[in-house]
C-alpha cells in the first residue's frame, strides 16, 4: 500500500537558512526512522513571503513522519527545530495536513 501525504508547517521568519542547514545535516538516527517507518519520497518547499512550509511525502506503510512523536529521536528533534518553527505545547511542529485535490501519474 502506497499512500501520499502533505501537509504544512509554519517556519519563523528570518530561519530560512539556518531551517534548510539543519535540513540538510538531518540526523542519521532521523532518516533511518523514518525509512524504518515506510517514509521515502519525502520533500519540503518553502513560500518565502509566508514562510510556510509545504512538505510532501510518499508512505509505504500507515502512518507518516508526523505520527512518530511517540518515539525519544523525534521528540529530540523536535526540540531541536523548536526555536526555528511555529510548535504546539507538546513541542511537535504546528503541522495542518492538506487535502489530495489531483494527481496524475
Amino acid at each position: 500500500m502506497e499512500r501520499r501525504q502533505a501537509f504544512k508547517m509554519y517556519l519563523k521568519k528570518g530561519n530560512e537558512k539556518e531551517y534548510e542547514y539543519r535540513h540538510s545535516n538531518i540526523w542519521p538516527e532521523v532518516k533511518k526512522l523514518l525509512t524504518e517507518s515506510g517514509v521515502y519520497d519525502y520533500s519540503i518547499y518553502l513560500d518565502r513571503e509566508t514562510c510556510t512550509l509545504f512538505a510532501f511525502q510518499k508512505n509505504r506503510k500507515e502512518g507518516g513522519s508526523q505520527d512518530l512523536g511517540a518515539e525519544e529521536i523525534i521528540k529530540r528533534w523536535w526540540a531541536y527545530m523548536a526555536d526555528i518553527m511555529e510548535t504546539n505545547p507538546d513541542g511537535s511542529p504546528v503541522s495542518i495536513p492538506l487535502e489530495e485535490m489531483f494527481h496524475m501519474d
